[in-house]
């Protein structure tokens, strides 16, 4: 055994004896036989280039070392001082010695002979390299009758041992600043604490099964700690932490892991107990990756504060503890006694990997996240065979893809106590639907009665409806398009553009969203003849619109149109005619916020056409004033399109029709300026109706229909200016209130030169 074996060797147990001292020194007695001797009360200073040979410092005497070799040194009570760049074969310091080394090297390659040894004595060690070739680093002891141990201050060193780096009995501190202490050997330890303590700061702890060992040897009663703050434990083959017990010896460890430190173990396991030890360690401010192992007849609590994580599993802890702002990442099932969450998380692993949590009991209030393939029938579950307590969230992960059987998904088993749970938001948006939570007894299932469409459909639906309010935002009518063409004789020209518009929609089917669009238009057009009434033109334009579907869901349609139009006009009757036939390249994209904090998206691409009819007739009043009552029709299809969200639900639309008409009537009147231009304000109301009905798509097999039927009342003022016989300009606002389409507001703004 390893501990047997350093216990042979090296006078680790409580229970040295002074006349160890010739066993300690007799391999090093044999290459150095010539022996300095420092007799109580008198100091000596040892020079570079002075004879190499061993050293023996009585009570009350000192030793100091500049930049010197020497074999080992023994000091009984005495005072020991090496400086920069001496080297030294060993040290061992016993009877409260004290010892100060500084940026020198002491290096051991005897059998079984440690590089340095304290025993009841202290030590500070900077910028130096102690190595065992064969043993311990640097071991720290005491004598039983004594009631204090060793004390060791190591600061930017580097220690090194074959069997381990340091090691520390009862009541014995190690002190490690920005330090390296490794174990070098097969099977060696960084840090041995056979009841005693160490602390590190920005340092390394670093041994080839672990990097530490808590034991007990006989004799022993107490048990150290081990507090890390900004540093690093790793076992390369083993645990990081290893607290092994045995019958009759099983130590009680303590653990502090603080400030992003690490424990790395090299068969995965950040910490195990075994040999019916316990172990009570603390995480605050760090974030660890590896499991906890606990072996039968072993116990472990662990407790993760200040914004601490553990990312493993834990088999057979007696308790966890988890503060807000922390969280446990499973990634294996897990068996736990305790688990008590004052504001911390659970998360079950990743999506695509299932697991269950067993627990004893619970309490406090925290959050599950959990995971699930519905498709599969296959989730993560939370397991309590006895009570729980408190009040506790599940963030279940949400899916596209449609529940084998919704309501046999079983998330929760309690054995009682009066524990409450919830959905966060109150819902898990799985497929087509949302879904709630329902309970039974002890059990937490998923609840199909208390479904809604979910935000994924929803964008689905609301992109699928959208093409039409873009269409017809685009569109207008002959005034808002082009202004008041009656100023002058009709003439060729071109005209630009700019609108605005505000819809908030709500379907029959329950899906409401708002539309936020702007966007411009530009044509030119030329009469048929010198003296025709008719203009022909061609027109273009762009526009962008998104949508807020609330919840973070979001979409956006992109438009882009060309199209033709003729406009007749009579002025000798006021009667008008205009027609414009439109079509449209439809690029959609939606965002979809889930239950579960994802976010999901889609985007697809699709056609439509339409054409607007409008007619009427402008009766001139007495004072200049007017009226024009219209009539207007328009006409649109967008070609279906079959599209999916990257998280699996699917959407099958069928074409979207639209069949819109109005009747209106326009009043205003014509200014006429000194200057001969002409400013004609102006007041519009329309009654408008949607007749189209049947606009149905399919949400991974789910119907639904994307009705918007109905009539809505329109309103709108504006101003039209005509600078000159060539320019003129125009703006208007609109509003409108209806069934399923509202028009908070509409702008526009536009420019028309002809020539």
């Amino acid at each position: 055994m390893f501990i047997k074996h350093i216990f042979k060797l090296s006078p680790l147990s409580a229970a040295v004896k002074v006349s160890s001292f010739g066993l300690l020194l007799g391999v090093a007695a044999q290459a150095h036989s010539e022996q300095g001797v420092v007799a109580p009360g008198e100091s000596k200073v040892i020079e570079s280039g002075e004879t190499v040979k061993n050293w023996a410092l009585q009570n009350g005497s000192s030793l100091t070392v500049n930049g010197a070799t020497t074999a080992a040194i023994r000091s009984l009570g005495a005072q020991l001082t090496v400086n920069s760049g001496s080297t030294i074969e060993r040290i061992v310091a016993q009877e409260g010695s004290t010892v100060a080394i500084q940026n020198s090297t002491v290096m051991s390659t005897a059998p079984g002979a440690s590089a340095m040894e304290l025993t009841n004595g202290t030590a500070t060690i900077s910028g130096s390299h102690l190595e065992s070739a064969q043993s311990v680093g640097l071991v720290l002891n005491r004598y039983s009758s004594t009631p204090g141990g060793s004390t060791a201050h190591v600061s930017n060193s580097t220690i090194k041992g074959a069997q381990a780096g340091a090691s520390a009995t009862q009541l014995s501190e190690l002190h490690f600043f920005d330090s390296l202490v490794q174990g070098t050997a097969v099977g060696s330890t960084g840090v041995l604490l056979i009841g005693g303590s160490a602390s590190a700061q920005n340092s390394m702890l670093v041994g080839e099964r672990n990097g530490v060992r808590f034991t007990r040897a006989a004799g022993i009663t107490d048990d150290g700690t081990l507090v890390l703050d900004q540093s690093t434990v790793e076992g390369k083959t083993g645990a990081a932490i290893l607290v092994a017990g045995q019958t009759g010896r099983t130590p009680t460890a303590t653990i502090e892991v603080s400030n992003g430190s690490q424990l790395i173990g090299g068969n995965g396991n950040l910490l195990e107990v075994t040999g019916g030890a316990t172990a009570n360690m603390n995480v605050n401010n760090s974030h660890l990756n590896g499991n906890v192992f606990v072996e039968a007849g072993s116990s472990a609590n662990l407790s993760l504060q200040n914004h601490s994580s553990l990312t493993g599993s834990l088999l057979n802890v007696d308790s966890l503890a988890i503060g807000d702002g922390s969280f446990w990442n499973l990634t294996g099932n897990s068996l736990v006694g305790a688990l008590d969450l004052a504001g911390g998380t659970v998360k079950f692993g990743e999506t695509d990997a299932f697991y269950q949590l067993d627990l004893e009991t619970l309490s406090g209030n925290g959050t599950f996240v959990m995971g699930a393939d519905f498709a599969q029938g296959l989730n993560d579950f939370l397991n309590i065979s006895g009570d729980a307590t408190g009040q506790h969230s599940l963030l279940v992960a949400s899916s596209g893809l449609e529940p084998v059987s919704p309501g046999d998904v079983h998330i929760v088993h309690t054995g009682g106590g009066d524990a409450e749970f919830s959905l966060v938001g109150g819902a898990v948006d799985v497929g087509a639907w949302s879904y709630g939570l329902k309970q039974d007894g002890n059990d937490w299932f998923l609840d199909p009665s208390a479904r809604t469409i979910s935000p994924g459909t929803r964008s689905v639906l609301a992109l699928f409806n959208t093409a039409p309010t873009v269409w017809y935002g685009e569109m207008t009518s002959l005034r808002s398009r082009m202004g008041e063409l009656r100023h002058h004789d009709a003439e060729g020209g071109g005209w630009i553009r700019s609108y605005g518009n505000k819809y908030s929609v709500s379907g029959a089917n329950g899906v409401g969203y708002k539309q936020s669009q702007r966007g411009f238009s530009l044509g030119a057009d030329a009469p048929l003849s010198e003296d025709s009434q008719w203009l022909v033109g061609v027109m273009a334009g762009h526009s962008n619109s998104d949508l807020d579907l609330s919840r973070g869901t979001s979409g956006t349609v992109k438009s882009y149109y060309v199209g033709g139009y003729a406009t007749w006009m009579d002025a000798d009757s006021g009667y008008y005619f205009d027609g414009v036939i439109k079509a449209n390249r439809f690029e959609n994209e939606s965002k979809v916020g889930l239950s579960d904090g994802a976010k999901a998206k889609g985007k697809y691409g699709t056609n439509g056409i339409g054409a607007s009819v409008e007619v009427g007739r402008n009766i001139k009043l007495e004072n200049d004033f007017f009226v024009e009552p219209f009539a207007q029709a328009s006409t649109i299809v967008v070609k279906g399109k079959n599209y999916g969200l990257d998280n699996g639900l699917q959407a099958k639309g069928q074409n979207t029709h639209s069949a819109l008409g109005k009747l209106g009537v326009t009043v205003g009147r014509d200014f006429i300026m000194d200057d001969g231009s002409i400013v004609q304000p102006y007041l519009r109301t329309a009654l408008a109706h949607e007749f189209a009905k049947d606009n149905k798509a399919s949400v991974n097999g789910h119907v639904f229909n994307n009705d918007v039927s109905g009539s809505r009342a329109e309103f709108g003022a504006g101003v039209a200016v005509s600078l000159s016989k060539n320019l003129q300009l125009h703006a208007d606002f609109e509003h409108s209130k209806g069934k399923h389409v509202d028009q908070p507001w509409g702008a526009n703004v536009g420019v028309r030169y002809s020539w």
